[in-house]
């Protein structure tokens, strides 16, 4: 697995750069790559049949796709992003602007840290971000879908965002909460992991419905933990309530989480990753490892059940039976 960079040749002023992750392969001097076939212009490993656009260009050379590039689109597994940014340090222009549509976070001694923040602390560029209802599969093949785009005070730059992404099929809405956006479209893995759990063990419908309202309670409750300044409206935006109930439908980590329960949890998560998933990753399990971390860090474990009970399973400590259990505790969470 290498780093990709993907650059957009853009009419309307921008040169606009995505970094992303794909396998590369060198075949006769000539970029191939599985991900991104300079070839036929096809996502032939996870897209087959959808042709890009022809203003897509492979380049695995970081310092040559960075060149002059005035807004960055950071698109990879949260895993790889510490060692992207440090290849970064000192290459990309000072006033270019950044997004993330990365989920996850850094968590360090002094406390958890966004993915938008670790990346405008190690650049010195702004860092908004993009999160919402909207699998793959289904805005390559131009089904409706919406999502919203965080940012901090610079409304003009959040409505360049909204203008690049936006099409007749992929409607943009802005809202003025990184945080709260961000954070949705982190911790919306975790439920789905307990969605997956669910569907894996035949618990119905019912269940499910109510481990998505606990997932999203304790969401809320999370984000208002770490940052106060989180704004109840965003949990009824593309990256809140609706990015959940499509994750914990058509998502992936849904999809392997299932298949963990149907085993009973003997086969480990990162063998059904690497069995199901193609090179995919999931983020859901390494999410509720950090969010573990953080609440325990606080003392806070028992006032998040399903968070914590989530990630008791996917460490084996207990069964994916467990994940109804926590329901006859009734936490007091802090107001």
């Amino acid at each position: 697995m290498v780093l990709m960079i993907i650059k957009l040749g853009l009419n309307q002023g921008f040169q606009l750069l995505v970094v992303a992750v794909g396998e590369v392969l060198l075949l006769n001097s000539l970029l191939s790559t599985l991900s991104t076939s300079a070839l036929f212009m096809e996502n032939v490993k996870y897209l087959p049949g959808i042709k890009l656009g022809k203003n897509v260009i492979a380049d695995p050379d970081l310092d040559n796709a960075v060149k002059g590039a005035n807004m960055l689109v950071f698109v990879t597994p949260h895993q790889f992003i510490d060692n992207i940014c440090k290849s970064l340090v000192g290459k990309v222009r000072s006033d270019a602007e950044a997004i993330s549509l990365i989920k996850g976070m850094e968590v360090k001694i002094e406390g958890p840290c966004l993915i938008s923040t670790y990346i405008s602390e190690q650049l010195g560029i702004n860092c908004s971000v993009l999160m919402g209802a909207n699998l793959a599969s289904e805005i390559a093949e131009e089904k409706f879908s919406e999502a919203t785009v965080g940012y901090g005070n610079n409304r003009e730059i959040a409505e360049q965002w909204v203008q690049l992404f936006t099409t007749p099929y992929f409607m943009v809405t802005p809202v003025q909460d990184v945080e709260g956006v961000e954070l949705c479209g982190t911790l919306k893995n975790v439920v789905a992991i307990a969605a997956g759990f669910v569907d894996g063990l035949d618990m119905g419908n019912n269940t499910k419905a109510a481990i998505i309202r606990f997932g999203l309670r304790e969401m809320r409750e999370f984000c208002k933990l770490l940052f106060s300044s989180v704004k109840d409206d965003s949990f009824f935006e593309s990256c809140g309530v609706a990015d959940v109930i499509t994750t914990c439908f058509g998502g992936r980590n849904r999809k392997v989480a299932e298949a963990f329960a149907k085993n009973g949890g003997k086969r480990s998560f990162d063998e059904l990753e690497a069995e199901m998933l193609q090179g995919q990753k999931l983020q859901g399990v390494p999410t509720a490892r950090e969010v573990y971390e953080v609440l325990r860090h606080r003392g806070l474990l028992e006032l998040f059940p399903l968070f914590a009970t989530v990630h008791e399973i996917c460490s084996g400590c207990l069964p994916p039976s467990a994940i109804v259990i926590y329901s006859e505790k009734k936490p007091r969470l802090p107001v």
